[in-house]
Order: structure tokens, then sequence, then C-alpha cells
């Protein structure tokens, strides 16, 4: 367990996911999820600490808390986005923008999709320098993307155990999902609230894909990326359907994908591209230079008869 959990991976895979993550935490944090910061004007009378606020002793939001947390967040991320202090610009944005949602959450309801997240964000700052291009194996750098790899599939499959945890196996025969469609369906799939059926082997196939999502884990690497890319069609599918999209889980799934190798292959296709344009470029020219000096003998001769 131990060698699997340290699979040495290339720290320009591990570089690139540590891009994509602090880049998603300054959207997030500008666009996604804004709620973090209105709740400093909330009267104090109705934070309710969660177990983390509980634990640490946590004040209620205030404006100059959440706006030092919100900019502090984006501001770190963008350093660490960069590879530049990635031990101490990645030990502030976690620190930033998990206490920042957790003001998000201390007011109402709290979103399960971003418990992944904070693992990756948590973990991040124990590796130190790496770039893009750096192959060389890191077991520490494997250590972050498995322990992101794990927590991404957590999410999947204690979703489906809270289900009948909470609403028993009943909940795969119930109306949960012609309840989803009614109150946020898109125009383009209201008529499925005709086909009962098709949601209830909707709620089934749901059910079923997301326990058995740890055989991610066993398959061959294949089809580790194709169920990846099944899982990215699925929620591409969820948005299109009822506008529930799981952002920050999304960016955790890249963690199985051989993003440096997708990085070589667009940067080779870049150079081929751009040298295939100085190519035609250098055809232009030549064919202009070429016809110039056919030009020039009968201007010459023109000249001698005039």
């Amino acid at each position: 367990m131990t060698r699997w959990l340290f699979t040495a991976m290339p720290l320009g895979r591990l570089a690139i996911f540590r891009t994509l993550v602090y880049l998603y935490v300054v959207i997030d944090v500008l666009w996604l999820q804004t709620s973090g910061w209105y709740h400093g004007y909330v009267d104090p009378i109705w934070y309710e600490p969660l177990r983390l606020g509980q634990l640490l002793h946590l004040p209620a939001a205030t404006v100059v808390l959440v706006q030092t947390l919100k900019w502090g967040s984006v501001a770190a991320a963008l350093v660490a986005a960069t590879g530049r202090l990635p031990r101490l610009a990645g030990t502030v944005v976690a620190v930033c923008w998990i206490w920042y949602m957790y003001v998000a959450y201390a007011y109402g309801k709290v979103d399960h999709d971003r418990g992944d997240f904070v693992v990756a964000l948590l973990l991040l700052p124990t590796v130190g320098s790496a770039y893009w291009r750096d192959r060389r194996l890191s077991e520490a750098a494997g250590f972050v993307l498995r322990a992101a790899q794990l927590a991404a599939i957590a999410t999947y499959f204690l979703s489906a155990w809270a289900k009948v945890r909470f609403g028993g196996w009943e909940w795969v025969n119930s109306a949960t999902m012609a309840r989803a469609v009614v109150r946020r369906g898109t125009p383009w799939v209201k008529w499925l609230l005709d086909v009962p059926e098709l949601l209830h082997l909707t709620q089934w196939g749901l059910f079923v894909a997301e326990m058995s999502s740890p055989l991610i884990f066993v398959v061959p690497e294949k089809w580790r990326r194709r169920m990846v890319m099944g899982w990215f069609a699925f929620h591409a599918v969820t948005y299109a359907s009822i506008t529930i999209a799981f952002w920050p889980h999304l960016v955790m799934m890249l963690a199985f994908l051989p993003l440096e190798t997708y990085a070589d292959r667009f940067r080779s296709w870049s150079l081929t591209r751009r040298s295939g344009r100085v190519g035609v470029d250098a055809g232009e020219a030549a064919a202009g230079e070429a016809a110039a000096g056919e030009r020039m003998p009968e201007a010459a001769a023109d000249g001698g008869a005039r």
C-alpha cells in the first residue's frame, strides 16, 4: 500500500496540475463562489460554527476578515500558479481559501464538491519546485496526485453511500431525478417528465456508476483515461440538463491524466504548425522573388524597344 501511495510520478505532471488548481482558486473566488464576501455584513447572530470552527474557535465573519481572505486567496494563488514560492504561497492559499469557504458555508448549506479540493490545497505545498517540462520522477509528487485521486473517487463513492444511508435503498426508485428536472431542468430535458421510466433508469445508472467508481484504480491505464472522460461527459450532461456543476471536483479528476504528455503533444503541434507557417512564408517569398526575376528581363526588353 505504501509503495502504491507513493508511486513516483513526473514532477511536470504535478506542476501542471498545481497551476490548474491555483488558477481555479482565482476563478472560484472571483466568479463562482462569491457568497463568502457578503457574509461579512451579516449579523453575527446567524453564524453557526461548523466542526472546523468549533475546533479552531473561528470567529464570526467581518468585512475586514472576508476581504482579507478573498484577496489573500487570489494574490497567493496567482503567485503559486507560476511555480514561485510553492510552499509559502501554497500554504497561504490553503489557509485563506479554506477559511473563505468556511465563511460561505457557516451560514447555510454546505456543498459536498469541495472536500477533495481541500485535500489538494493542503498537500500541494509539501512539494517544492516543479516545472512543466520537468520529467524527473518524484514520490512526493506521486503522493499528492494519488491523494487527489483518492479524494475525488471518494466523493463519488461516498455520495452513493449517502444516498442509501439517509434515503434508504428506495432512493434509486424514488422521484429524485423527476424533482430535479421540475426544479432546475433546462428546456431541452423537460420531455423526460413524460418518460418517468427513463428517469428511473438514470437513477440506477448513476448509483451503480458511483458505487463502482473505485474500479478506476484497478483497470488498465487506457480504460482509466476513458473512465475519466466518461465522468467529464456525465458532468457536462448534468450541467446542460439541470445546471448543476461540480467545478472543483472536475479539477481534481485531472490528477488521473498524464498532463505532461498532453502538454508535450500540444507543444509539438504548436512548433510543427509554426514551422509549417514559416515554410509557407518562405515559399511565398521565393515564388515572389522568382516572379520578380522573370518580370525584370521583360521590362528591360520593353525599355530597349522604346
